[in-house]
């Protein structure tokens, strides 16, 4: 079941930021000005809001993405994602909910009961959390900011998908995001195609 709240956000900052993918335009969004970790959108310099548009949410995961852990695939899911809209004029949703929404202090808590034999989901079920506590409505409300109205959302994840059925963007088509795993991250990603009905066969 796709988890809902309310927020009322709002574009505060945007700046071009030149990566190696090409120049993306990063826009800050949220309830405050003074908020210190937004939610991001890297729209492409090539974005056209009139085509169907590749859109990539990524929730934040600061292990993988920024330091490369092999525990996971969401760095490498990131990079290829960044490479994927760059090529299409597309754009990178960055929602800040690290560890799936449990965040960081919990996520490392979680990655020792899993050293100890826990799977992804029952480490957090043990830890008296959610196994996954993600929110999307906040990226259709950045995407309508945007003026987005049909979108080739690349995930694949279901949740995702669900998210947006009863909103005001149509999913033209799901766009598969697959890397190749690791010895570190097989079990894991074991239990998000088996267990949590991922989209991809390993």
């Amino acid at each position: 079941m796709v988890k809902k709240i309310s927020r009322i956000i709002k574009k505060q900052a945007e700046a071009v930021i030149p990566t190696p993918w090409g120049n993306f335009s990063m826009i800050a969004f949220s309830e405050e000005a003074s908020d210190w970790m937004p939610h991001l959108a890297l729209v492409h310099e090539n974005f056209d809001m009139e085509k169907p548009v590749l859109v990539r949410i990524h929730s934040e995961c600061i292990t993988g993405d920024l330091f490369g852990s092999k525990r996971c695939d969401c760095g490498e899911q990131l990079d290829k994602a960044l490479e994927l809209t760059a090529a299409k004029g597309g754009m990178v949703l960055y929602l800040r909910q690290e560890g799936r929404g449990i965040g960081l202090i919990n996520k490392l808590k979680a990655y020792n009961l899993q050293d100890k034999g826990l799977n992804t989901m029952d480490a957090n079920v043990h830890l008296g959390l959610e196994v996954d506590a993600r929110q999307y409505d906040v990226a259709i409300k950045m995407l309508e900011h945007l003026k987005v109205k049909k979108i080739c959302l690349l995930t694949n994840n279901p949740e995702k998908i669900e998210a947006f059925e009863s909103s005001n963007i149509t999913i033209v088509e799901r766009v598969p995001l697959i890397v190749e795993p690791n010895e570190d991250n097989l079990n894991y990603l074991k239990t998000k195609a088996e267990d949590m009905g991922h989209m991809f066969d390993l």
